[in-house]
């Protein structure tokens, strides 16, 4: 029997700070994002790994908002992450950037920027909470960026888990190809052992959070288990190299240290998902974990060349060993005491305190400040940093997430991360009057750090407008506002866009008179209009025949139509899809002018609107909808409720696509009403499709609301 201990235990020495801040060689660094579902346990065996590495001498709790990852107030105050955090260690001569990312749909950004920059995904797995939609979302966005994956199913030490059921629904969801290197051998509360496949051993783990554990060689069933397994593993390492397929053949199968050098290979074109057992709370399986991702998972050297473009938009390569320093900027962040803290990812060359780079994307100089290791909210300056690394840098002037910095002697531009559109809205109130230049300043800033993140300020309805990816992340951008830049603002409901229109031809007959001891105003405006095709706007015209009214009021009266069309008639909002006709009219020689065929016109439209059988149209959206097949009989019937079309459904693997038209007004907050229906396994997008006419019953409800609005402003 061998016992191993975990490394580095206690506070980093000075050999540990040494080795971490030294300019390790791409080969030797191991870049990955630590991505999955919300509750996993990401955060935590982020936290396991720090204490095998000896960076923290015992483990915080995400209930006592100690750990080094979720720093952050609103993290610890609402218990999960809301940003990826980068942290850093040692184990056996490799360097480990590890980025723990958020699970929640609503801080996707934090996932997607990690998963670029990673060389691999590890996807952490609930044992008895299973394969959720966020694992599913993470892992396509891994497989879209072109990185292998490992998956670790973690909570082995909770009640009530099934290694095999869970086995089968990965492979379910992501193929038969997953390959159990670890089994947990005592699953439930106490588990500490676990059986690893590729060296023949049960490991068992002291069980105190401390990382001890004794190797002993597998016997009896447990040796015939990973019996079958290594056959298994062995043929799937053979078929990622044809020289090994050949000795495989040969020789029946292949020595142990053939079956080592190609493991490296295997995974690298995912020949095979390699999957672990882990219990992160009780530091259990997370030691050899580590010890398979410092000796076989990917580093900067698998991926040495990355496609980028140049000015003039020719593709061109960026390589490892090329001499110019190319970086990509992955993620922003504002800090109280630092000030803007920008993540980048060197893809070539190296980056030094006071080097000069330039931003491509915004045809800007940017100096580099003070280069930091990170650890949380730990940071530690080091000098410079070469190829394949990953760090931070403060107070860049104009750069932000997305951008590529680069040596002025090669200019590209590395591709940005394509982020989801928004898909729930607010109405942003400001409580304090005088903060609305403050306001759209911090907006900025935060959209700057946040791309997932829109807003819009809307003239036409006098609101701004913000966007985000769920409710949880709408409510964190409200904080954010109120604590960090200090503004008073309240998230309301939006206004809806709708639109006023007619229904059949109308007409009138308006005269303007006004006498005043000094020069009068007279103007006399006869109007017809009718209905235009929809989304063909207003149309103004005139066929006035004789000499009743100048032509040079012509313009005045289609001032005073664009004026009243702008504002609303029927319930204040714009009139569209309308043909207005001027054909005659009626002036006096010395009181006609410019200002009283406007108000004529305007007053004319006004009744010949009413006359036409005025009634309004309101947006209706696309919506596509992807749930599981056991929510379709309730996501169905809330779509309903909310007057919703079907247009079709659809199957995507185990899940349900449903394509709907809802109208705009019906969708508020809906993303957490489909998340509350499906357990959140749901997710919805949403685009503007068209206008169509309301029904009577809720078009009387707006009109009566813009009435009662009118009346409080007066």
């Amino acid at each position: 029997m061998r016992i191993r201990l975990r490394r580095g235990v206690g506070f980093l020495n000075s050999s540990c700070v040494s080795a971490i801040m030294k300019e390790h060689q791409p080969g030797e660094i191991r870049n990955f994002a630590v991505v999955g579902h919300a509750s996993s346990g990401k955060t935590m065996l982020s936290e396991a790994m720090l204490a095998c590495g000896g960076v923290i001498n015992r483990m915080g709790s995400i209930a006592g908002g100690s750990t080094v990852s979720d720093y952050h107030e609103n993290e610890q105050q609402r218990q999960i992450s809301v940003s990826a955090t980068l942290m850093h260690l040692e184990w056996l001569g490799k360097k480990f950037n590890i980025l723990d990312c958020p699970g929640y749909a609503d801080f996707i950004s934090e996932g997607l920027g990690a998963l670029r920059v990673g060389d691999f995904a590890l996807v952490v797995v609930h044992a008895t909470h299973g394969v959720g939609v966020g694992t599913d979302a993470v892992w396509r966005y891994a497989t879209e960026d072109g990185i292998p994956k490992m998956i670790v199913v973690n909570a082995f030490d909770k009640e009530e888990t099934d290694f095999d059921k869970t086995l089968a629904q990965v492979r379910e969801h992501f193929g038969e190809r997953v390959f159990p290197m670890h089994i947990p051998i005592n699953a439930g509360p106490g588990f500490n052992q676990v059986l690893d496949v590729a060296r023949n051993e049960v490991i068992t783990y002291a069980g105190d959070r401390s990382g001890k554990f004794t190797e002993t060689p597998a016997t009896g069933a447990l040796a015939e288990k990973v019996k079958q397994l290594h056959n298994q593993l062995i043929e799937y390492i053979a078929e990622s190299d044809d020289a090994l397929m050949e000795k495989f053949f040969a020789q029946g199968g292949l020595s142990e240290e053939e079956m080592r050098a190609g493991l490296h290979e295997a995974i690298q074109k995912q020949v095979f998902v390699p999957l672990f057992v882990t219990a992160a709370e009780s530091n259990i399986g997370v030691a050899r974990l580590m010890d398979f991702i410092a000796k076989y998972g990917s580093s900067p050297a698998d991926r040495a060349k990355v496609k980028a473009v140049d000015p003039d938009g020719a593709e061109v390569e960026i390589s490892l060993s090329d001499p110019d320093a190319v970086l990509y900027v992955f993620k922003t962040m504002s800090e109280a005491q630092f000030g803007e803290l920008s993540f980048f990812r060197i893809y070539s060359g190296s980056v030094k305190f006071g080097s000069e780079l330039y931003n491509t994307g915004r045809r800007s100089t940017e100096k580099i400040g003070q280069i930091y290791l990170l650890n949380g909210k730990t940071r530690t300056s080091v000098p410079s940093l070469g190829a394949g690394d990953i760090g931070a840098v403060v107070k860049l002037k104009d750069t932000h997430t997305g951008d590529t910095l680069c040596s002025p002697k090669r200019l590209v531009l590395l591709p940005k991360v394509d982020y989801p559109r928004p898909n729930i809205h607010a109405s942003l109130k400001s409580n304090v009057k005088g903060e609305e230049d403050k306001i759209a300043t911090v907006l900025a800033a935060l959209h700057h750090e946040d791309p997932t993140f829109l807003y819009m300020v809307d003239s036409e309805l006098r609101q701004t407008v913000v966007s985000a990816q769920g409710e949880l992340h709408l409510d964190v951008i409200a904080d954010r506002l109120r604590r960090r830049y200090n503004v008073h603002v309240e998230l309301a409901e939006p206004r809806v866009r709708y639109r006023e229109t007619i229904k059949t031809k109308g007409d009138s007959k308006y005269r303007h008179k006004k006498q005043t001891g000094g020069a009068g105003q007279f103007a006399e405006v006869w109007m017809r209009i009718e209905p235009k095709p929809r989304d063909t706007g207003l149309e103004f015209s005139q066929s006035l025949a004789g000499q009743n009214v100048d032509r040079v009021f012509v313009p005045s009266v289609e001032k005073g139509v664009h004026k009243a069309a702008e504002e609303g008639i029927v319930a204040g909002y714009r009139v569209v899809d309308v043909k207005v006709d001027f054909y005659d009219g009626k002036m006096h020689p010395v009181d006609s002018k410019d200002i009283a065929f406007q108000i004529a016109g305007y007053f004319a439209f006004k009744e010949s609107f009413m006359a036409a059988r005025p009634c309004l149209l309101e947006p209706i959206h696309t919506v596509e909808i992807r749930i599981p097949e056991d929510c379709m009989g309730k996501v169905m019937g809330d779509l309903s409720s909310r007057r919703g079309k079907i247009q079709g459904m659809d199957t995507e693997g185990s899940f349900q696509v449903i394509k709907a038209q809802v109208p705009a007004k019906e969708l508020y907050r809906y993303s957490s009403t489909l998340r509350s229906l499906t357990g959140g396994r749901g997710v919805h997008g949403e685009s503007f499709s068209h206008y169509e006419e309301m029904p009577r019953e809720a078009e009387q409800k707006v009109i009566e609301e813009s009435k009662k609005a009118r009346a409080n402003s007066e």
